[in-house]
This record gives C-alpha cells, structure tokens and sequence, in this order.
C-alpha cells in the first residue's frame, strides 16, 4: 500500500517506539498539497489504552479513547471502527479492539482526500486512492456509510469552500440529497452547525460552502429563512479580497435573509456576530442618504461607535462592499467618527461641573461642531 511521494519524515520518539503510529487525515492531506502544516493527528493500531497510559499518555477521549503524547500534546486515537446504532451524527458505538487495522479505521472517514496516512519514515498509504482524488481535484466520499452522519454533508459544504479549485463528485451530492431525504440533517444541532459554519466562512471561497448545501436540499433546512443567491456570493467574494474578520463575513452572509439576528441566535452564534449582523442594516440605512452633520452623529452613536471604534470600522467595512454604496461616503462617516471621538469631553464637563444635564447637552454640542467641521472640510 506504500506509494513513492515526498512527505515529511519524524525523529524517532521513545514514546513510540514498538507501536503501529501513524499521522492520518489533514496532514497528510495538505503536506501532498504543500500546504502550511497544522495540528497533526495520530493513529494508533494494535494496541490498548493501558499501554499507552503505561507510556505517560494522557486520556482525554469520550465516546472512544483518546490520548495526549506526554510531551508534544499531539493527539493519539486509538484505530476504531464505527456503526450506525441511531439517528444524527451522536448516534454511533465505536469499537476499538487492538484487531483494528489502519485501513479500517481509514475507511470509516469521510472524504478519500482526508483519509490517507503515513508511516514516520514518509510513505503513503492510501488504500481508498485519495492521493488520485487530490491530483484530480475532487471531493469524493469514502463508502456508503457517508449517509450515515450529517456532519458529512457539513464538512463537504466546508471543504468545497477551502479547496475552491475542487469539484465535488456527483455521486457524493447524491449522497448528500440522501441525508437530506431521509431527515438526518434535522437532526444537527444549532452548535455544530455554527462551529462548521464559521470554519466554511473563513475559507477562500466561503460562498461554495452555501452552493453546496443549496444544491443537495440542505440550506433551508440547517438554515431556514437564510437567502442565498449571487448578492450574498459578491457580498461574500468583497468580504475575502478585503479580509474582512469573521464577525463581518457572518453579518454579511445573512445581509439579504428574513430575520438574520434571530437565526445567528438559533444557532448560539456568538454576541459579537450578532451585533454586527444587527448594526449593517443600520449602517447601510444611514449610508443611502447624503451625509449631514446630525445624522452622522447619530448614526454614530446608534451603532455605539464611540465606545467600540473598531466594532464600528469593522461594520463599515463591510458595508462598503455592498453595491450603491459609495467610498466617499464611507471615507467621511469614518473621518466624522475620528473628529466625534477627538473631542476632550472631560474638558467639556470640567467647564459644566455640577450641572449634569448641560454637560451631556454640551458634549453633544461639541462633537457635532466637530463632525460639521468634518464634512466641511471634505467638501
């Protein structure tokens, strides 16, 4: 099973030293890729867990054993094989006897690009041909037993947006329209979802990661009331050249859907993407008309740019890439945010002291002189 390609050799590692260890899955995968290396993944054949626990390995696994290495805190599973004993991506009982082999616990992976190994001397072993897969670019399930997790359909969606240049093979999207069909997507949970979610968003091509569960019927059912189509794809496409974070990719994924803020709340999405979900409309709104002195400022403090200036240039960025609204406008209502937030408002009370309700009134009254002077001058 060994083939003839450059892959990265390991010191020898006493802790390891008589056992069957391999790296498996996205290390393997990226370095034929010559990719920068992530975390690396070890498997274990042929052993127990108090053998390795005798090595000073360190458990930390849950439905199957799983191991810390004493010194590098790599990962180290032990091979296992997995079967279908209920409905959703929780419903699997693991074996793993030390009569598991590499090649079965390869074989219960998802995709062939993720489910190849290697040996610490560098050789290849890759009995489902995901090697073939990686030079032709296609992302091909492993077996049958694809419909049997919906995450599957989750990580396909994510991969066809990290790896753009990849197609996805046509029987695999049927594969996928069958976890749609037989109801196993219904059973993902609001957290998985996002935690695929966000991974897919970062990618190059975050947009692929919608297509794809557009078009196996997934979409509407993990995300009901989300609107995808060729706005959200541009929308998304502005967002990766100008690399905007993740909080403004996710306002921007859900821009054209029916209630954004409470799905992202559906899906325990963090605060933080929420709020700037919430704040882009508003943004957006502010920026249709041409900008005067008093609605700038109170666009200003409505998205609370005082307080959180980078919260606020984050969002504005990301409505900069929607279509109509233009960088003139954007350039001033960034430099009427610099000149409201250059006003000493500690002087400005120092000279009301005592007289809380002008001081307020007066530190208004400041700050918008200072943003009419902005756009004074811009003009």
């Amino acid at each position: 099973m060994g083939m003839s390609v450059s892959l990265p050799t390991f010191q020898a590692d006493p802790r390891v030293s008589g056992l069957q260890v391999y790296v498996v899955g996205g290390a393997v995968r990226d370095a034929l890729l010559n990719r920068p290396a992530g975390d690396r993944d070890w498997v274990v054949v042929g052993s127990t867990p108090e053998a390795l626990s005798q090595r000073g390995f360190v458990p930390v696994g849950g439905d199957f054993p799983v191991f810390l290495h004493p010194v590098t805190k790599e990962e180290y599973a032990l091979a296992r094989t997995e079967r279908k004993s209920g409905r959703g991506y929780q419903g699997f009982t693991f074996y793993t006897g030390a009569d598991v082999t590499l090649e079965d616990d390869l074989k219960r992976r998802d995709l062939t690009i993720n489910a190849m190994a290697q040996t610490l001397d560098g050789q290849l072993i890759d009995p489902l041909k995901g090697y073939r897969d990686l030079q032709q670019r296609v992302l091909r399930h492993v077996g049958d037993a694809f419909v049997e997790d919906p995450v599957r359909l989750l990580r396909l969606a994510r991969f066809a947006a990290r790896f753009h240049d990849f197609t996805v093979a046509p029987e695999t999207l049927g594969l996928a329209r069958q976890l749609v069909d037989d109801g196993e997507v219904d059973a993902l949970v609001p957290e998985r979802v996002w935690q695929e979610l966000i991974k897919g968003l970062m990618t190059p091509a975050p947009w692929r990661m919608f297509e794809v569960l557009q078009q196996c019927g997934a979409l509407l059912r993990i995300l009901p009331g989300m609107v995808f189509g060729p706005d959200v794809q541009a929308l998304l496409h502005c967002a990766v050249q100008r690399r905007l974070p993740l909080p403004s990719r996710v306002a921007l994924a859900f821009s054209f859907s029916n209630s954004a803020e409470a799905m992202l709340r559906r899906l325990r999405a963090s605060s933080e993407c929420i709020d700037y979900a919430r704040l882009l409309p508003v943004m957006q709104s502010g920026l249709a008309a041409p900008l005067q002195a008093q609605s700038c400022l109170m666009l200003i403090e409505r998205c609370d740019g005082l307080r959180k200036p980078q919260r606020f240039i984050d969002v504005l960025q990301a409505v900069a890439c929607a279509p109509g609204v233009k960088a003139e406008s954007t350039l001033a209502l960034l430099a009427c945010l610099e000149a409201a937030r250059g006003v000493n408002a500690g002087a400005v009370a120092a000279a009301h002291a005592g007289d809380p309700v002008r001081i307020k009134a007066a530190v208004h009254d400041a700050r918008l002189q200072a943003v009419s002077a902005c756009l004074a001058a811009r003009h």
